[in-house]
């Protein structure tokens, strides 16, 4: 064949590290090896790859069509191995775990802990979400399992959800902000005057989400979480925060809990996980993190 899994390989270092050298080093090889490589590629399908540009090799329009297709068949490759390998031992190779935003991964520790005492062999991976990013995550099957994440909705089928629970948003400012000093409950004009701390949805390909917002408001966005609740803590801004991840800055003061006219609602969050698929250690995982829950719940 013209085109080989190792050359799409070859192709996608380079365009990642952006040079030969990087790609030999990051696969391992000679950096003799790379450019015989895609000399060889370019020779058979006629037509040339990359293009230099100082120190960066480019891909040529034609070059970017071959890669990004041929990514498309790197997966399918890597889907049949996983397949292969599931119906050999029932562990798959890699199991892929997003953990939304929302929930604190802290709980998930003791799970893996346990779980690498199986000696499966089973690499898990971890990839935080928020929102959306984390419905679109799992119906792109680009994980395995999702923690925490919101609702779900339509085109969700051959998905299942289970409710791990539901969080309840608390509207929070820093211990010496202004805002305290104001009447409660709080109008909107009264909050309108102070920068919104918004996590960032993580959607790629889908609408972006976006709640708890007041118009006519400047936005601070961040990545995750825990810069958000440090944000808040510093006075940079205000926002709301679900209650099960702040309740020592709220017992020790740092942050407070202020009330206001138009008052949030609470949020059902979910573990939710593929039905076809039968991997021993997304099984294990699953009845893990729904048994943890029950536990807290008593």
């Amino acid at each position: 064949m013209k085109l080989t899994l190792d050359a799409l390989e070859v192709l996608d270092a380079i365009e990642r590290k952006g040079s030969f050298a990087a790609a030999a080093t990051a696969l391992f090889r000679v950096p003799s090896t790379i450019t015989y490589t895609v000399q060889k590629l370019e020779d058979d399908l006629g037509f040339v790859i990359f293009r230099r540009e100082g120190r960066r090799s480019i891909l040529t329009p034609a070059g970017k069509v071959l890669l990004e297709q041929g990514r498309a068949l790197l997966v399918s490759a890597e889907q049949v191995i996983e397949a292969a390998h599931q119906v050999n031992s029932g562990w798959e190779s890699n199991l892929n775990i997003a953990i939304d935003t929302c929930w604190d991964i802290h709980e998930l520790y003791p799970i893996i802990t346990e779980f690498y005492q199986l000696n499966t062999g089973v690499q898990v991976n971890l990839f935080e979400e928020v929102m959306g990013g984390s419905l679109e995550a799992i119906i792109e099957n680009r994980v395995d399992i999702v923690i925490g994440g919101p609702a779900p909705v339509m085109n969700t089928q051959g998905i299942k959800f289970e409710q791990l629970m539901v969080a309840t948003w608390l509207f929070v400012v820093a211990k010496e902000h202004p805002l305290i000093n104001i009447e409660q409950p709080l109008k909107e004009r009264d909050i309108q005057r102070y920068p919104s701390i918004i996590i960032r949805d993580s959607s790629k390909n889908s609408p972006i989400m976006a709640h708890r917002v007041f118009d006519k408001q400047q936005k601070l966005r961040v990545s995750h979480m825990e810069h958000k609740i440090a944000a808040l803590l510093q006075g940079v801004g205000v926002g709301f925060l679900p209650l099960h991840r702040i309740q020592k800055h709220l017992e020790s003061g740092d942050l407070v809990a202020l009330n206001i006219e138009e008052q949030t609602e609470d949020t059902p969050h979910f573990c939710s996980w593929r039905t076809n698929n039968k991997g021993k250690a997304l099984r294990w995982f699953i009845d893990k993190i729904l048994a943890s829950v029950k536990v807290h719940d008593g």
